[in-house]
């Protein structure tokens, strides 16, 4: 399982010419740490209803920030490995089984540094998609990468293990679409939501916590987030996204009666050991996508000061 074999192993590494190769590494390098940076901009950002952030564990027993910090570093090579794949491949059913198979490499390894805690088990899935469409892409725009990762996803599995998740009970009970639904459409939530958001709070000349935290909310406003399904039902759902739509309709959190919304829903989501994980996940997707992008190298960070009264610190 050791992640240097996996990279090995990929055929980029016999690409004629040596500037061709290096160029190839240096791209899926730029983008696996684009990935990392990402999922631990999104733990990192506070505060963040029922979610872990700089204040502690929100709705989750047996996560933290140094967990999801130290998650997101394993599995950076994960995502080199399904970069340099993509680079020399055809979105094909092919290409598919190889990036299932250095997934499930990476959830070991995930769960191997957690001590079994499902920290990034649906970041995987979300973000390796995205790495891999945003290698194969000559372009870098978000909408086209979406679109790219969207054909790949909708390829079955042919080496998918017969186990029964936590995503297939819920698509069971409720008809809920899920990662994998979200992944085949194209990431509808982040191209029409969470960037749209996004960018027009940073032409508003918000700070960047509140573009990102606004974003997450415009997510969980409208997704049918199976994390929140299976710990809660219908009716915890309609909690999260009637609470989403409340703080954006006060103004979003950069507003006085958004903040005291935000504050409100996220007492009630911890007392309710909820969790909007699906969002969580996709707003990591937003910051990729809009760092690739904007051609960068490393993801904006953000210069939060929370204060203690903000959520249910």
């Amino acid at each position: 399982m050791q992640s240097s074999l996996l990279i090995a192993d990929h055929p980029y590494d016999t690409a004629p010419g040596k500037q061709r190769s290096h160029r190839l590494s240096t791209s899926a390098n730029r983008l696996a740490s684009l990935a990392r940076q990402a999922l631990i901009a999104e733990a990192q950002l506070t505060p963040k209803p029922g979610l872990v952030d700089r204040r502690g564990s929100g709705s989750h027993r047996d996560l933290s920030l140094k967990l999801m910090t130290q998650s997101a570093t394993v599995l950076e090579p994960y995502f080199v490995a399904m970069a340099s794949c993509s680079q020399v491949r055809d979105l094909d059913d092919n290409l598919r089984a190889e990036l299932a198979v250095i997934g499930r490499y990476a959830e070991g390894a995930m769960y191997k540094a957690t001590e079994g805690s499902n920290t990034h088990k649906g970041a995987i899935w979300i973000l390796g998609l995205l790495v891999a469409a945003a290698a194969h892409e000559d372009g870098q725009h978000a909408r086209g990468i979406a679109a790219a990762a969207g054909s790949i996803a909708r390829f079955p599995d042919r080496a998918q293990p017969g186990l029964i998740t936590h995503g297939d009970i819920v698509r069971n009970r409720y008809g809920a679409a899920g990662a994998r639904g979200e992944a085949a459409s194209g990431f509808p939530h982040v191209i029409q939501f969470a960037l749209p958001t996004l960018r027009d709070r940073r032409a508003r000349e918000f700070p960047e916590e509140i573009c990102r935290l606004d974003a997450l909310l415009s997510v969980m406003s409208d997704l049918d987030d199976t994390c929140v399904l299976y710990r809660g039902g219908v009716e915890a759902l309609d909690i999260v996204q009637s609470g989403a739509q409340a703080v954006l309709m006060a103004g979003g959190y950069g507003s006085r009666n958004g903040r005291q919304q935000m504050r409100e829903l996220d007492r009630e989501l911890i007392r309710r050991h909820i969790s909007p994980g699906g969002s969580a996940d996709l707003l990591a997707a937003t910051v990729f996508l809009d760092a690739v992008e904007r051609e960068q190298s490393e993801v904006c960070k953000d210069r939060s000061e929370w204060e203690a009264k903000d959520g249910a610190a």
